[in-house]
């Protein structure tokens, strides 16, 4: 009886565990069907095919790597646990090909990332208080600055130590991993290499991709740990908020409404789009750049009224609850890609990556505390997403550390960052060839 009862006990048990609120048993046969739809060739090659692939694997893996010892506590729990297992099925073919097709598809031309990033810059910075985003940004740019600078010079400096040359490790560690990301920065980074090196851009690329990729998977993991570390130094912990303020920062939720995502829809689309349009007539700086300033303006200027601001900042919980995880096995599977990891990985590359990393977080969290900052959130911001992948990276980035409502700045840092490396990166190669 008691044996029963012990079975019955572990059914239940079984029974209660829910991915995403579905239950076990139901999440298992969504899985079995796409199995199916994958073993058959029927999965639609459409924005429906790439979100079930992306839903459906994204929870289950962001979910176990929130059970598994060590990653869960250690390693960056169910976010980086999602971006590596989804990195991994689709490195080693065990996703069929045609999945990954459709993901790096929908990812780099169907605008998913767009869609979802635009949420998130819309609805953090309409739904932070006013005085902490204007009183936050001056201090936080100047962090994110000084923070690049000693990067710079640490990673070539090290980098001479190692007998790797300062200018190689400036060139092909520093510059990609501060660049912003791949479109943004690493791609335009590879033509102002080789116009001067008088090569073509795709025998750069092949060297700087690995460093910007590797210093995004060691951000990540570093602001996973920073997270768990900073729990103990409550005064330098400002649990997602930049700096601290005499001002009610608890304000009461809006009540759910329907109508009012669609209105949040709506305004996210609109201030992307402004941000384009910028774009075409600056195409130097980067059209995220431009939402930034025109969301932040209009905040800083109370242009937007109580009703809009609660309705983007509605889509954008929508929008994190339910497609974070799907994101995340979006960068892994469409633009991590372990074999070139792998091939690049000499000691002496891996510890330049390390100390880029480490010297960029260490200086932000200095920096940051002597500009009033919080040390954790700044390292986080203005150090570990300087060293990030752009947008789909500040995304993984701060998931790891339970901080998205700080994207909008690591999008400043990020951007802004970026375009003063592919600048700089203009200049110094041509001092580095004389």
């Amino acid at each position: 009886m008691m044996e029963l009862t012990r079975e019955k006990n572990k059914l239940e048990s079984w029974m209660s565990v829910k991915i995403t609120g579905i239950s076990l048993p139901v999440y298992l046969i969504l899985l079995l069907v796409l199995i199916l739809a994958l073993s058959v060739d029927k999965l639609p090659h459409n924005i429906l095919g790439a979100l079930a692939v992306l839903v459906l694997l994204g929870n289950l893996f962001h979910f176990l790597g929130t059970k598994i010892p060590i990653v869960k506590t250690y390693l960056g729990g169910g976010a980086v646990f999602c971006i590596f297992a989804s990195a991994a099925i689709a490195t080693f073919h065990i996703l069929p090909d045609s999945a990954v097709d459709l993901t790096k598809d929908f990812v780099n031309h169907m605008g998913f990332l767009d869609f979802y990033i635009a949420a998130l810059i819309t609805g953090s910075i309409l739904g932070m208080n006013r005085d902490l985003l204007v009183k936050a940004a001056v201090r936080f740019i100047p962090v994110a600055l000084l923070s690049m600078v000693s990067c710079f010079f640490a990673v070539g400096l090290v980098g001479m130590l190692l007998g790797n040359g300062f200018k190689d490790s400036v060139m092909y560690v520093a510059f990609p991993a501060m660049a912003g990301g791949i479109g943004a920065g690493v791609v335009p980074l590879s033509s102002i290499y080789a116009g001067s090196l008088h090569t073509s851009s795709a025998a750069v690329i092949s060297r700087l991709i690995p460093a910007s990729a590797l210093c995004n998977v060691l951000a990540i993991i570093f602001a996973a740990i920073t997270s768990k570390i900073g729990e103990n130094f409550p005064k330098q912990n400002g649990h997602g908020i930049l700096m601290k303020i005499d001002v009610d920062l608890n304000q009461p939720a809006p009540k759910l409404d329907i109508a009012k995502m669609g209105v949040g829809l709506a305004l996210s689309i609109a201030f992307f789009l402004s941000g384009s349009i910028l774009n075409y007539f600056v195409p130097k700086v980067h059209a995220y750049a431009f939402m930034i300033i025109v969301v932040f303006i209009c905040k800083a200027f109370n242009f937007i009224p109580s009703y809009y601001q609660e309705s983007a900042v509605m889509f954008n919980q929508l929008i994190v609850k339910n497609l974070t995880a799907a994101v995340l096995a979006a960068i892994g599977i469409a633009l991590l890609n372990l074999n070139v990891l792998a091939q690049a990985l000499t000691w002496q590359f891996v510890v330049l990556c390390v100390v880029s990393v480490t010297v960029i977080s260490v200086a932000a969290g200095l920096f940051g505390k002597l500009f009033g900052l919080y040390p954790v959130e700044s390292m986080i911001t203005a150090g570990m997403c300087n060293n990030s992948m752009g947008g789909t990276g500040n995304v993984a980035v701060l998931s790891a550390s339970n901080r998205m409502e700080l994207i909008a700045f690591a999008q400043m840092g990020n951007r802004l960052g970026g375009a003063i490396i592919l600048i700089l990166s203009g200049i110094l190669i041509q001092l580095f060839m004389t």
